[in-house]
């Protein structure tokens, strides 16, 4: 590694995820989530936030609808993490997940879980 490597709190504000049904990613995102829509681009695109701001997540099925996900050998984002302020929020999206049957395995630096879209999610407390 060459110059100096970036801070290790560093955080990214936003993702963009391929999803092969926008209404099946919508229901988990904002109904399971709770993640809020802010803007959806009828069948093709929507984005989703917290606490207001412009988007957090962005929902594409420009990959095709029913597209399946890419193979595990492929290039491409291995999971993205959502960083919860406290236990207790977490546990309320686990608990949401839970009641909702979505398969969630521990992981050392949190559970992990995919989407309809199999996109691979890290749910971790901000430190």
């Amino acid at each position: 590694m060459s110059g100096n490597p970036i801070h290790p709190h560093t955080r990214i504000g936003h993702v963009h995820l391929k999803v092969s049904e926008l209404d099946r990613a919508l229901k988990f995102y904002r109904d399971v989530l709770g993640f809020e829509l802010t803007q959806q681009y009828g069948t093709q695109a929507a984005f989703l936030s917290a606490g207001g701001y412009h988007h957090h997540i962005g929902l594409n099925v420009w990959a095709g609808v029913g597209a399946p996900p890419p193979p595990d050998d492929a290039a491409g984002l291995i999971e993205y993490e959502i960083v919860l302020p406290t236990d207790a929020a977490r546990k309320q999206v686990l608990d949401r997940l839970t009641t909702a049957g979505i398969s969630i395995q521990d992981g050392p630096e949190g559970p992990r879980l995919r989407d309809p879209s199999q996109n691979g999610i890290r749910l971790t407390i901000a430190s």
